[in-house]
């Protein structure tokens, strides 16, 4: 069995732990405390308002906690607000999040709710066959840098990235009912757990 936490301070804490939970041998927590990071092998930042979940991983006192746990090597996983929490850069803004991940991100690049839709493509890496993708007033990734990897792009927008323990989604694989992300993260999290 394999413990992997969802930050729930805000956002979309519950799908992602239903994910977590239908996946055999694991089992999923929500993480709102220091002390759940102690039992965790990995750390999903779920989509949702990446400015106030930023204020909110202040206010807990947990934004170092999680940069160190990354920083020793925690697989984490940001899924839309999540990946601008996990940019070192945002474009048009003077402040970042975490900052551990080698990417520049546009907030909100698709335009508003009214904007948001669903596709489906094969993303080798993931899963060789077709994954549901739903954006939501969702981010893109401008440029990725140092040895960040490129996973997918959308009409030559880079829509997903890894870096060494870091993964980043624009969109919400927590939505659909395809595990293919959530069982590819889980490996990540069981080979750091080794």
């Amino acid at each position: 069995m394999i413990c992997i936490g969802v930050l729930a301070l805000q956002g979309s804490v519950v799908e992602h732990i239903k994910m977590l939970n239908s996946i055999e041998d694991v089992q999923a927590i929500e993480v709102r405390t220091i002390n759940d990071l102690d039992i965790i092998f990995g750390l999903i930042l779920p989509g949702g308002e990446s400015t106030t979940i930023g204020k909110l991983l202040n206010i807990f006192d947990l934004m170092n906690p999680i940069k160190s746990k990354i920083k020793q090597g925690m697989p984490v996983w940001g899924t839309c607000a999540g990946m601008i929490l996990l940019a070192k850069e945002i474009v048009g803004e003077d402040t970042v999040h975490l900052g551990v991940m080698d990417i520049v991100v546009k907030r909100n690049a698709y335009g508003s709710q009214l904007d948001s839709f669903k596709t489906t493509i094969v993303i080798p890496e993931i899963c060789c066959d077709e994954i549901p993708l739903a954006f939501i007033r969702a981010p893109w990734v401008e440029k990725a840098l140092g040895n960040v990897k490129v996973l997918a792009n959308i009409n030559n927008k880079i829509v997903a990235v890894q870096q060494d323990n870091m993964l980043a989604t624009s969109f919400h694989p927590e939505i659909s009912d395809n595990l293919c992300f959530h069982k590819y993260f889980v490996d990540m999290a069981k080979k750091w757990k080794l």
